[in-house]
């Protein structure tokens, strides 16, 4: 059976709105920055394409080519901390708007939990299993309304939640690329991760995780000068 008959059109489209969202609150984040939109729009049809083509599905490929398409963000996030103009860009983005992004892991996890009832992800990434990413996203409001609208929590207590939080980003991380059918998986055999090859949760991988991951190195950074 195809992947698209059996998770339903409902999931895939309620992915594809928390996708944009995330964009929009990063564009928000940006001061509404055409040209940072542009490019992250630009990554994401490019990276669309490539799953609607199928090229993600060549599973033996060394390295895997649903992970090539990590490589070149971390270049580029290297980039801007490493050059003056990429940190004056990072300097510029609203810590606030930063921090509600996070809002939108909670419907990411949702939408993890149905691809596991639909048996295209492991039960392992979602929250009944070894995901507690969700934790982040149910705390990013408070945080938000306590350290930027009541002002009674420090900004050393935001760097201490950026960095959880971004502890919690990074273990689901690896465990959804040790859980993929890739030549060194380690986990779920029997139900690897497969969803992350189609389109368009191929979008959580390439765009979704990017920004979540940049916005916790952003505000990191900020909160450490």
């Amino acid at each position: 059976m195809h992947f698209l008959d059996i998770v339903p059109t409902f999931v895939g489209l309620a992915f594809l709105a928390t996708t944009i969202l995330t964009i929009w609150l990063f564009f928000r984040a940006t001061n509404y920055s055409k040209q940072s939109l542009g490019i992250i729009i630009s990554w994401a049809i490019l990276h669309s394409l490539f799953a609607l083509i199928g090229l993600y599905l060549d599973i033996s490929a060394i390295p895997p080519r649903i992970l090539l398409s990590l490589l070149p963000i971390f270049i580029f996030i290297g980039r801007l901390f490493n050059t003056q103009n990429g940190k004056v860009f990072v300097d510029s983005l609203s810590l606030e708007k930063l921090t509600l992004l996070h809002i939108v892991r909670v419907p990411v996890e949702i939408v993890l939990y149905w691809l596991f009832l639909y048996g295209t992800i492991p039960e392992l990434m979602t929250f009944e299993g070894r995901n507690f990413d969700i934790l982040a996203g149910i705390t990013a409001p408070i945080v938000y309304y306590f350290v930027f609208i009541k002002k009674s929590m420090s900004k050393k207590m935001l760097l201490g939640w950026n960095i959880v939080c971004l502890l919690l980003l990074i273990n689901i991380v690896v465990n959804a690329i040790l859980s993929s059918p890739v030549p060194f998986q380690k986990f779920a055999f029997e139900q690897p991760n497969i969803a992350i090859l189609y389109f368009p949760f191929n979008l959580l991988p390439s765009v979704v995780v990017p920004l979540v991951l940049f916005s916790h190195l952003v505000a990191i950074r900020r909160l450490l000068k």
